[in-house]
């Protein structure tokens, strides 16, 4: 195992821009643990009073929606597979469209805090106590390498300290959270979304000057088959093509953006269903300009190293490697630049980390303490801010085994999915888990083995992202036939607790335009009557003997003529 050679090393500037987004994150928490010092309820804490707008909500989910991992690890991807991860940006809208027209209707109308109290409310107890534990587990192995990984990779290229960046980040980011709750978090998840871009362009303008401009960075790209946006191959086995990614990714990011609790309970934080379904819309155009980012950074970096691949020429021992070595092999005469990047890499990593304790706090609350005490908000309110200091220790933690991700592919999208949009449903047949596949979130050992079995060539082969559409449709498929076979549940269910068609936007279009179209010809209605009482009037006038020539004539004769102002 050869480490990477550091071709370059954090100046005082460097450190400087890295201080200063750590210290405007804390400012935040300070100023809305002033602002918000009348805060009394666990709710209000981490619903932020339900009173928050479309605009920054959406920059948050966008925050949240990209961690340290995405910057590092996608323009690897598309220096390795090429720009058909961009094809991503479609999937992102079927992913907008399902999140805000089936689940976010379901979920801001039942007002719950976290999303598995719906499980009690359309399942029972036992089902919601398993998926609160579930997320736990999971969500606290996830934010301990969304720490950890992005900081080994830059240390091992920057030469930054490891473990200062470990703790600074985790210490800066659980101050915000207990500090100044959700609207904290949402503030400067919109600060930091703005530094990840930042990271990016700078990274993105040196490479275009260094190689010539745009075009000659994409002729590169072409010329190495790197721009192979529309592969339509329809192999499953094939890791990334237009249907492994339209197809498959929209499984994969439902299951974050329609269910997962840290992106919920911020549009449900919102002061009305229409400011939430604004901010999933609009955060999709963060999306779209942070993947463009992304994937052009990728073609950037196949550009600078075409001629001498770093990874193969043993520079660097790992893909998410790549892009921190070249931001210090192009911007290291430029002190402060390499910072910025890295804090943009830091933002990600502040942002997710931030939603992802948020999300702990609730479920923790609401799922373990609330149901069974009979404690006060105050005292639950106390509870929480300490608990955020707990959760910190845990997730600042040491990962080192990739084998903990795992956890990572238990979705509840299935079960979600059924109970949201099905009347009949068996609770015995709801949990799934998937076999795994090294993706952008795993790093797995290559083993040398003798002989190679069927199923490597076939089934293990198949690409990481059609595991989700495969456990969500055997979920769907298996609760409806058991509910069918053994009757259902026989539950009466509330119209609430599941999708009705005033939901979704196609039948407030609908309504409207029914409205339009029945004022209009309510209009037309009145507009025809002016016009034949006018017409009728008119008719009327011109045929009465009195009031037509007549009269007319009659007036005549009384008619005083002005005469000449000479003979006045």
């Amino acid at each position: 195992f050869a480490f990477p050679r550091v071709i370059g090393s954090f100046v005082a500037a460097d450190y400087a821009v890295f201080a200063l987004m750590l210290l405007v994150s804390a400012a935040i928490g300070v100023y809305y643990a002033i602002v918000g010092r009348g805060q009394s309820s666990s709710r209000e804490f981490l619903m932020g009073g339900q009173s928050m707008t479309a605009v920054p909500v959406a920059l948050s989910l966008t925050a949240s929606f990209m961690s340290a991992i995405t910057v590092l690890a996608t323009p690897a991807e598309v220096y390795r597979y090429g720009a058909s991860y961009g094809l991503f940006s479609l999937s992102y809208v079927l992913v907008v469209v399902v999140s805000s027209e089936v689940f976010l209707p379901v979920f801001y109308r039942l007002g719950i805090t976290s999303t598995y109290e719906y499980l009690e409310i359309r399942f029972n107890r036992a089902t919601r106590l398993l998926g609160t534990v579930m997320f736990i587990v999971q969500t606290m192995l996830y934010t301990g390498i969304v720490i950890y990984a992005p900081a080994l990779a830059l240390n091992q290229v920057t030469g930054m300290d490891l473990w200062g960046a470990v703790i600074s980040t985790g210490v800066v980011c659980t101050f915000y959270c207990a500090m100044g709750g959700l609207k904290a978090v949402v503030w400067t998840d919109v600060f930091q979304v703005g530094i990840m871009v930042a990271g990016f362009l700078s990274v993105i303008i040196r490479a275009v000057v260094l190689q010539g401009g745009v075009s000659n960075i994409l002729n590169h790209a072409e010329l190495g088959g790197r721009l192979n946006f529309w592969d339509f191959d329809a192999s499953p086995l094939r890791r990334y093509t237009f249907w492994t990614i339209t197809f498959g990714g929209t499984f994969v990011w439902t299951s974050i953006y329609g269910i997962n609790q840290a992106q919920v309970q911020r549009y449900i934080s919102c002061k009305s269903m229409t400011h939430a379904k604004m901010s999933l819309y609009i955060n999709l155009l963060g999306l779209w300009i942070i993947m463009l980012c992304s994937v052009f950074a990728g073609l950037c970096l196949y550009s600078v190293y075409k001629h001498c691949d770093p990874w193969t020429a043993g520079t660097v021992s790992a893909a998410d490697q790549l892009m921190p070595y070249m931001v210090m092999d192009i911007l290291r005469d430029y002190p402060g630049l390499p910072g910025l990047f890295v804090a943009a890499a830091y933002s990600g990593t502040l942002s997710t980390v931030s939603s992802s304790v948020n999300a702990l706090a609730a479920v923790t609350i609401e799922d373990l303490i609330k149901p069974y005490t009979h404690m006060t908000e105050k005292h639950l309110y106390a509870i929480q801010q300490k608990e955020y200091v707990v959760l910190h220790k845990i997730c600042c933690l040491e990962v080192r085994n990739s084998k903990i991700c795992l956890c990572l592919l238990l979705r509840p999208l299935g079960l979600t999915t059924h109970g949201c949009n099905f009347t009949i449903a068996a609770d015995a047949f709801n949990w799934t888990a998937s076999p795994t596949e090294p993706s952008l979130y795993t790093t797995v050992l290559q083993q040398n083995t003798a002989e190679r079995p069927f199923l490597a060539d076939n089934w293990y082969s198949l690409s990481y992202l059609y595991f989700s559409p495969i456990g969500t449709l055997t979920t769907l498929a298996v609760g409806l036939v058991v509910s069918l076979l053994s009757g259902g549940m026989k539950l009466n269910l509330e119209p609430t607790v599941t999708l009705m068609k005033e939901d979704t936007m196609l039948f407030c279009f609908y309504k409207l335009f029914k409205e339009r179209v029945s004022d209009l010809s309510v209009s037309i209605n009145n507009l025809q009557d002016v016009l034949s009482l006018s017409t009728t009037f008119l008719y009327s006038f011109s045929c009465h003997p009195y009031l037509g020539h007549e009269t007319s004539r009659k007036a005549g004769p009384h008619k005083k003529q002005r005469e000449p102002i000479g003979k006045q």
